[in-house]
């Protein structure tokens, strides 16, 4: 398996990915997670000039799992945090050390910025990950409050 930054011809791939991920958190149609919003998100991640980056994990030429992040600046650091957006394996595929491999590579690339602190968040319902996130990281404990001001 090798993980690698996402390339422009990587899409027809990895919009599977990225559908199973939305539909698995309940963004599964035009409604929840607008077309544009996919399209913007894409093309961000392969901006260089962005501050978001995609990872995908590669298997025999198949794409099997992501992981997107991004890095800005905090409050209670020097440097610069890491927050890992999304991470989505292929359901074939879990439990063979696909997102435990792109967390690690997220953290060596944090490792090489400098940084101090790799973070993400995930529904209390996600027991399967959980098992692998308690693994790699430390649970916080903190709950997460949000409110969209714009429609």
């Amino acid at each position: 398996m090798q993980i690698r930054f996402a390339r422009e011809d990587d899409y027809a791939q990895w919009r599977p990915l990225w559908d199973g991920y939305n539909r698995f958190y309940g963004r599964h149609d035009a409604t929840a997670l607008p077309e544009e919003v996919t399209a913007q998100t894409w093309a961000r991640l392969l901006d260089p000039s962005e501050p978001m980056h995609a990872l995908v994990a590669e298997r025999d030429g198949a794409l099997v799992g992501l992981a997107h992040y991004h890095f800005y600046r905090s409050t209670l650091l020097l440097k610069d945090d890491c927050y890992l957006q999304d991470l989505f394996t292929d359901p074939r595929c879990r439990g063979e050390g696909v997102g435990r491999k792109l967390i690690e590579t997220i953290y060596e690339t944090a490792r090489s910025r400098g940084l101090a602190r790799v973070f993400w968040m995930t529904q209390q319902t996600n027991a399967r990950a959980m098992v692998l996130y308690n693994d790699v990281a430390e649970f916080t404990g903190f709950v997460v409050y949000r409110k969209y001001v714009q429609p």
